[in-house]
């Protein structure tokens, strides 16, 4: 059976960019992908819509409205299920492929004993995706086709936002499910602000998604269950300027989670959402003065 290419996906992803660059924020949407290519579904054990149930669905969507606010968003169309770009490039499960991996393979990662490396191992309720093991060829493609590709695009992204502004802040955009089993606090939450316990971005800038948020009558709770993933402690580095935050959103606020489906309240968190991201614009612009947040 052929494995998957960069052309299953035509394109594998896309930056949606504005008219005019207005703002130092750049959206990025890593895991809302949902292009799975009939190769990929014959490999696997699980159903189609089971194969989903990882899929951060519609988030793009949610955050489409940034790009008319100035702000460039970046999204992938193959799906988490097939390969996560929110992890170190060479996160792989040994267990999972015919084949030596690199002797430089990160194989003992918690996100790895957990099945969900770089190339993920289940779904869901710990649901395994494939009925056989890969080879180690395959995953070593879809690194080289799809993640490295990806990376590189979303630096060039906040390279350019930081030659335009001197700064960038890099909004990672992600969906939980409703039920987080024993994790009770993230199961409360109608959001999760991750900034790394303060490390991946100045500290206001997730006071200002927290408040915004709130204000509107939401839960939010800040780095618990989720203090960011590998974007953005790789790409927040607030001592040059380039902070990245992360943002998880309670999939039961928008969406039937059993169908896939989006509910009559997808366009209120839409717009809630657009609020939050006014108000985190309004603060970067306070920061820059004012007079560098519109492009030359």
């Amino acid at each position: 059976m052929p494995a998957p290419t960069a052309s299953d996906f035509d394109p594998a992803f896309e930056i949606v960019d504005p008219d005019v660059v207005r703002t130092a924020l750049v959206f990025n949407s890593p895991h809302s992908g949902r292009t799975y290519p009939r190769s990929f579904i014959d490999a696997s054990r699980l159903d189609p819509t089971t194969l989903r149930r990882s899929e951060d669905s519609f988030v793009d969507e949610l955050f489409a409205g940034v790009v008319d606010r100035g702000a460039p968003l970046m999204k992938a169309h193959f799906p988490r299920a097939f390969l996560d770009v929110n992890r170190e490039p060479y996160e792989l499960d040994p267990r999972m492929f015919d084949g030596r991996l690199p002797p430089f393979a990160n194989t003992r990662s918690m996100r790895v004993a957990g099945g969900l490396g770089t190339i993920a191992r289940v779904v869901g309720d710990s649901q395994e995706i494939y009925s056989r093991r890969l080879p180690v060829e395959d995953a070593l493609l879809r690194i080289e086709l799809l993640y490295k590709p990806y990376h590189r695009a979303l630096q060039r992204m906040l390279q350019a936002t930081q030659r335009r502004f001197g700064m960038a802040v890099l909004v990672d955009c992600h969906s939980m499910p409703s039920s987080q089993g024993g994790r009770d606090e993230g199961s409360r939450a109608d959001f999760v602000i991750g900034d790394r316990y303060g490390t991946s971005a100045n500290g206001i800038y997730a006071d200002i998604l927290d408040h915004a948020l709130r204000s509107r009558g939401y839960v939010v709770t800040r780095n618990k269950p989720y203090a960011g993933g590998f974007i953005t402690e790789h790409y927040g580095n607030p001592a040059s300027d380039c902070h990245a935050v992360q943002i998880e959103i309670n999939r039961g606020l928008y969406m039937d989670e059993r169908r896939l489906q989006k509910t009559a309240n997808f366009d209120r968190v839409a717009a809630d959402l657009m609020l939050m991201v006014d108000a985190l614009a309004a603060e970067v612009a306070d920061q820059l003065g004012g007079g560098r947040l519109a492009a030359e």
